[in-house]
């Protein structure tokens, strides 16, 4: 929660301006509340800059071509400044900055007994969902992104997620957030091995297979990319 305010007192400039532009293009509110399941199964409403325009409808998953996303939104989407606000939900208490990322009530209620253990943690800013599914968007099958989802995704994101649980401690929370880090400011692809949890450089391109994920170079390993179940 220190780390969190110091980050969201530095930051305040450039959320400010990020506001500016979201109300300059589209009247609505600066941010979006998006539904989520916390710590314990709590709900939790997760802010983000708001991405679209108000009254937008579809798919609860973001494409990278999301024709919903407004120029600002697209923009925002690609370099994950949207999830600046939630530096926020972390000072409250509500999330930490690192651990798994809080999934959609839908998605949560489909794997009941998984969410169960990884619900036993806060939920994070980041964690290894965030840096091995960096580019999901680009890979979200736009036929049927939910089902893409659910189905080619979620499970793989789960299992990471379970992972994270069973092997948690300040120095994993460390390494995942030096490497969100590179990834996010410095633009470096992350492979995570599901069965250990290292993190390496991604050296092989994201396919844009139907599958949803591309095995990196050792079996272990998972590289895909990020949609998150936004709704906005």
């Amino acid at each position: 929660m220190v780390l969190a305010t110091t980050m969201l007192l530095a930051l305040l400039p450039i959320m400010l301006l990020i506001a500016v532009c979201v109300v300059a293009e589209s009247r609505g509110p600066v941010f979006y509340r998006a539904t989520r399941v916390g710590y314990r199964g709590r709900e939790l409403r997760m802010l983000k800059f708001r991405k679209m325009a108000v009254g937008a409808s579809g798919p609860a998953l973001t494409a990278a071509s999301d024709a919903r996303l407004t120029r600002v939104g697209s923009i925002l989407a690609a370099t994950k400044l949207d999830e600046l606000p939630q530096l926020i939900n972390v000072v409250r208490g509500q999330m930490s900055l690192v651990g798994p990322r809080p999934e959609d009530p839908e998605f949560v209620a489909s794997r009941p007994a998984e969410f169960g253990e990884i619900l036993s943690v806060r939920p994070g800013m980041s964690g290894l969902c965030q840096l091995a599914f960096a580019c999901e968007s680009r890979i979200l099958s736009a036929d049927d992104p939910v089902g893409h989802y659910l189905d080619r995704i979620l499970p793989q994101k789960v299992r990471l997620d379970q992972l994270y649980v069973r092997r948690r401690g300040v120095w994993l929370d460390a390494r995942i957030m030096l490497w969100t880090i590179a990834a996010t400011v410095l633009r470096i692809p992350v492979s995570v091995d599901r069965a250990t949890a290292a993190m390496h450089i991604r050296h092989r391109p994201p396919a844009r297979a139907t599958a949803g994920i591309v095995l990196g170079p050792e079996p272990a390993s998972v590289v895909a990319g990020h949609a998150r179940p936004e709704g906005t």
